[in-house]
């Protein structure tokens, strides 16, 4: 990958796997997000009830990803609203040499305009060791609702919302 790559957004296919699961692996070596490497690193990046997911290709590399889940009850809970009008922003991670391309908004626009399209809300949690994450999020106007402990782990994770999009907008990011 360079950096005159042409990023591409799309919907992720089965194929994409090992070049997701490649860049995953230079993303835990850097930042140790999964803080432990998975047994079965296809099947992290295929979470249950998984209804979507995306990739972002540069040529030939995946150099983001991001899938997207039912919140489930303690997600919600911590956002503060019914499971029904949330959409989580799941196993969402930027390449390290594709870092400060906008990789990360072009995800985050997708998980709006798609929850936007079925009446939901994102939600995300990220750990609060992942500065990096926090402060892409509160830039980008994500709302931050609470922080937690994750279950079976001294993790303390936040939870961010994302703010509605403007009702007539007529971005593309919301479509």
């Amino acid at each position: 990958m360079t950096d005159t790559d042409e990023l591409t957004l799309r919907p992720r296919a089965d194929a994409d796997l090992p070049r997701c699961i490649e860049a995953l692996a230079g993303v835990q070596a850097a930042d140790r997000y999964p803080v432990d490497w998975p047994a079965d690193p296809a099947g992290r990046l295929t979470p249950h009830g998984m209804t979507d997911a995306w990739v972002v290709m540069a040529g030939a590399d995946v150099v983001g990803h991001m899938a997207l889940t039912p919140p489930g009850l303690a997600l919600a809970r911590a956002a503060g609203l019914p499971e029904w009008r949330l959409l989580a922003v799941a196993r969402l991670f930027v390449g390290t040499r594709a870092r400060r391309r906008g990789v990360a908004a072009l995800l985050l626009d997708r998980a709006i305009g798609t929850a936007a399209a079925r009446g939901q809300t994102p939600v995300l949690e990220v750990e609060t060791a992942a500065r990096a994450a926090i402060g892409l999020y509160e830039r980008a106007g994500r709302r931050h609702v609470g922080t937690s402990t994750a279950d079976g782990r001294l993790a303390r994770m936040r939870t961010y919302v994302t703010p509605a999009p403007p009702m007539n907008s007529s971005d593309s990011a919301y479509s």
